[in-house]
């Protein structure tokens, strides 16, 4: 039976160079957006199944693992790469659209990893992989709300690492340290030098090539940037 990967955050950009990678590879492609609609293309381009689901819901996102375990069974790999973000100064800043980016940011994450490790530990093998970014481990100023929901999603993994390795599920969370290209025509390309953006196909074959690790010498974290971005 071929492998199966669930990314939950699905849309354009790094979740669809995802999808397209791994679907590559022979991977049973499944797609998790609050909307499905957006995914269309996604879907026919990968053969992939697309479920709707809030991921900061917790009724939603059991039922989609539910619904999974029921169709074709626990996911091997499972991708949380959805999030939120508001920026401003700190004393201008809505506390609603700030805790609008912790759920998405974090607490979704802690729900699907929740639910997908419940399914996976029984069986003593998984992945569950975490998209991070620069604000992971790097407070910048005017962004405090997405600093503040990457660090727990880092924290996060770092911990499951810790508690759920030595049972047989490989943890990993990538520090996406720089600005993903967004199409052929990213008018951004031309004000950097040639990669200056981070490739979201090359950026995916990372997440693949970690997927596919001994499990004598894991990774829990990776930061991947651009040849030319300071850090």
């Amino acid at each position: 039976m071929a492998e199966s990967v669930l990314i939950v955050g699905a849309g354009r950009g790094l979740s669809a160079s995802l999808a397209r990678v791994f679907a590559r590879e022979g991977f049973q492609i499944v797609l998790a957006a609050r909307t499905t609609a957006k995914l269309a293309s996604l879907v026919q381009e990968t053969g992939a199944t697309a479920f709707a689901c809030d991921a900061e819901l917790r009724d939603q996102v059991e039922n989609l693992f539910d619904s999974l375990e029921k169709k074709s069974g626990v996911p091997d790999l499972v991708i949380f790469n959805a999030g939120y973000r508001v920026r401003g100064p700190l004393v201008d800043l809505d506390p609603i659209e700030v805790k609008r980016t912790l759920l998405a940011s974090s607490f979704a994450g802690f729900l699907v990893a929740q639910s997908a490790a419940r399914r996976m530990l029984p069986r003593g093998s998984g992945a569950i992989f975490f998209t991070g970014a620069s604000a992971s481990v790097k407070g910048y100023a005017n962004s405090a709300p997405f600093a503040m929901g990457k660090f727990a999603l880092r924290g996060l993994a770092q911990s499951m690492a810790r508690e759920l390795s030595p049972q047989g599920l490989h943890i990993a969370h990538f520090v996406i340290d720089g600005a993903i290209r967004q199409g052929a025509d990213d008018p951004r390309a031309a004000e950097r030098s040639p990669d200056g953006l981070l490739l979201p196909d090359e950026i995916a074959k990372t997440y693949l090539n970690i997927y596919r690790q001994h499990r004598s010498a894991w990774s829990w974290e990776i930061e991947l940037r651009s040849w030319v971005e300071k850090f």
